[in-house]
């Protein structure tokens, strides 16, 4: 190893050593490719890789899954604080306890310290997806489980090797309590490979350039991300930004959950707040104190500052506020299995909040859920278990330049793939592809048209299987911003003969469905929002949209206004229709209530009962409310006797969201995946 004594940093060296710090991620990433098991990680790129500093500050990341990532100086301050003086040089350590900076049980996570001199340096974390770590139904989550114990096997903070000696006793332990343990065994050595690649390469960059040198350089690289972060917070305007959204039900009833969220702007640093947020759930839709953090930086970065390196310099400027025992910091026991629906949301809520400081930079929101689908079983080839899991993409939203991406994945998911390939599938497990194709109309109609999700039918080969799901906005859509309309929202079927069987009372949420042989399951994933008026849309690239299969003639006539004769647009029967669709649109006066009004976590929406049957709308119907800001506030109609007759009466929390005030308006519109109450 070089001599330590620190040299002066030049801008070149500077970026140097950065390029080489981000190369040796990608290097681990490679070699996770090269090495795993399981096809989640070499199909799928379910992990991730990040090299932190002794204080577990994030030094590099590349391509990886944000929610992956910023959980890790938790982790790391747990692994400093539980093994203080107790950490070597050789060890390793794994962890998933959510409740302790862990995501789901799937995630575990290792990390393997690097030192100099008897202090840690700079050193690797791996984070990857088990496909299965125990539990109740095969692959750990599904949208029923309601306690921890349910989500699979919890991993403490936990050293399994100690001074390069792995402690067998532990990882037969952790084996034993997981399906198909020779895919897990495997995963953990490709793990274990990987963190010894990095320190490696870290190792001869150190010899090139000496430890100080590269400490010196972690810490002006940190110093130069937070500096950009800290211009483009201070040139919002100060002021406060609220938002509220509303996940489907927590799996065992209909009932709604809602995550609220206020983003104050104050100078160059940006505080962001979830109290509000409902309380944990009996139910899978809870997460540990790092998840909401982490998926407001995804949204703050891309929003304000997207090119800037990615390191912990660009988190210092966020304050991040949840409530212990809110469903964003849930308490023991309980279940962590959606919690990537639930950050997710927090995406959602984000996206609607960060639309009203900076509206030049706001999208349509996502597909907006993880759609964990798994089908196990025994092959009837080999006689031994095997388990199918899959995340299948869906449609982002539509911005100012362009529509948004088919069936992709999005700024808040790393380098996932979209699908994993038929060929391999139909290779490694009993089931059949019998068809895969862009799911028509699902884009958020708008000016700019939201993403479509896809269509997949999955055939199953085997005589006996168990299907479980963990989905969300398969009532609530994904929805547009400035007057575009909403994506269409998630849907799995199950096709049985002649029959399409729903495999759950509760839409998205499935826990061991047993499926048979020739059994088809039908995953429809959601599209994204729309931006701008659909109306505004030029009629041309509507037609477009209809000869490429994205668009039925009955969607362009019906959201975009656009007459087609054969392929051709009729623009003088569109005009017409464009000026009628326009004239029959109706904004109501808002009104505030004089109380809090709200059933259960339902935000309520109050109208006269001949307002109501005017636009066609029940009690307990589901609703958008379009008002100043970009996003719209989702609600549930309250018909109310002696309300006043063509207003619309929301507390004062909604017409802050919605930025009316008295004298404002609002569009309204039903949602039709809704579901009453």
């Amino acid at each position: 190893m070089a001599e330590s004594s620190s040299r002066p940093l030049d801008l070149i060296m500077l970026e140097v050593l950065n390029e080489s710090f981000v190369a040796i991620v990608r290097e681990m990433r490679a070699s996770m490719v090269r090495t795993a098991y399981s096809s989640i990680i070499y199909e799928g790129h379910d992990f991730s890789c990040a090299l932190v500093d002794g204080r577990g500050q994030l030094v590099a990341m590349a391509e990886d899954n944000p929610v992956h990532i910023f959980p890790i100086p938790i982790e790391v301050g747990e692994m400093l604080e539980r093994f203080e003086g107790d950490i070597h040089p050789g060890d390793v350590f794994l962890h998933n306890d959510p409740y302790t900076g862990g995501t789901h049980l799937n995630d575990v996570a290792m990390i393997s310290p690097l030192f100099d001199g008897g202090e840690m340096t700079i050193y690797p974390v791996v984070r990857a997806h088990r496909g299965d770590v125990g539990g109740t139904t095969p692959g750990s989550i599904s949208g029923k489980n309601t306690e921890i114990f349910h989500d699979g096997i919890r991993i403490p903070l936990l050293k399994v090797i100690e001074r390069g000696k792995l402690n067998r006793a532990v990882t037969d332990l952790l084996f034993h309590n997981m399906r198909v343990p020779d895919e897990r065994r495997g995963d953990f050595f490709a793990m274990l490979a990987t963190c010894h690649t990095a320190h490696q390469r870290l190792g001869e960059l150190a010899a090139q350039y000496d430890w100080a040198t590269l400490i010196q350089a972690k810490e002006s690289l940190l110093d130069r991300s937070e500096a950009p972060m800290r211009r483009r917070i201070k040139a919002v305007p100060d002021g406060e930004y609220v938002f509220e959204h509303f996940m489907d039900h927590a799996g065992h009833s209909l009932d709604p959950l809602r995550i609220r969220v206020r983003v104050a702007v104050s100078g160059d640093g940006l505080r962001i707040d979830f109290s509000g947020t409902d309380p944990q759930v009996r139910g899978a839709y809870n997460v540990g104190p790092a998840m909401a953090p982490s998926a407001s930086f995804a949204v703050i970065k891309a929003f304000l500052d997207p090119h800037s390196p990615i390191n912990h310099g660009a988190f210092r400027p966020l304050e991040i506020v949840t409530e212990p025992g809110s469903l964003l910091s849930a308490r023991y026991p309980a279940s962590c299995a959606g919690s990537m629906e639930v950050s997710h949301a927090v995406v959602t809520a984000l996206i609607g909040a960060a639309g009203q400081m900076a509206p030049d930079a706001v999208t349509g929101d996502l597909k907006g859920t993880s759609n964990h689908f798994y089908i196990g079983g025994n092959d009837p080839r080999t006689g031994e278990a095997f388990l199918f899991y899959e995340y299948p993409a869906g449609g982002t939203g539509g911005f100012a330049e362009e529509d948004g991406n088919n069936a992709t994945r999005n700024f808040t998911e790393g380098d996932f793939s979209s699908i994993q390939s038929i060929e391999v599938i139909e290779h490694a497990y009993p089931l059949q592809i019998k068809s895969l194709e862009l799911r028509r109309d699902s884009g958020g109609p708008g000016f700019r048209r939201g993403g479509l999700g896809l269509r997949r039918v999955v055939a199953v080969l085997a005589g006996d299987a168990l299907l479980s799901i963990s989905s969300d906005k398969n009532i609530i859509p994904p929805f547009g911003v400035f007057g575009g309309g909403p994506g269409s929202p998630n849907r799995f079927t199950v096709l049985r003969e002649d029959r399409t069987l729903m495999p759950s009372d509760t839409p998205g949420k499935v826990a061991g469905f047993r499926l048979g042989r020739g059994d088809r399951v039908v995953i429809e994933t959601s599209g994204g929002g729309g931006y701008g008026d659909p109306l505004e849309r030029e009629p041309e690239r509507v037609a477009a949209d209809v000869r490429e299969g994205y668009v039925s003639p009955d969607e362009a006539r019906g959201e975009y206004g656009v007459h087609l004769t054969g392929e051709e647009v009729d623009e003088e029967k569109t005009r017409a229709c464009r000026q009628a669709m326009k004239d029959a649109r109706r904004s109501l006066p808002l009104i505030q209530a004089e109380t809090h009004r709200a059933r259960g976590s339902r935000r309520l929406c109050s109208i006269g009962p001949d307002t109501a049957a005017d636009l066609g709308l029940e009690a307990g119907a589901l609703v958008e409310l379009k008002g100043r800001p970009c996003a719209p506030l989702r609600a549930w109609i309250e018909i109310v006797q002696g309300h006043p007759e063509g207003q619309l009466g929301l507390d004062a929390l909604g017409m802050a969201i919605l930025q009316g005030g008295f004298g404002g308006s609002a569009a309204i519109r039903l949602l039709s995946g809704g579901v009453g109450g």
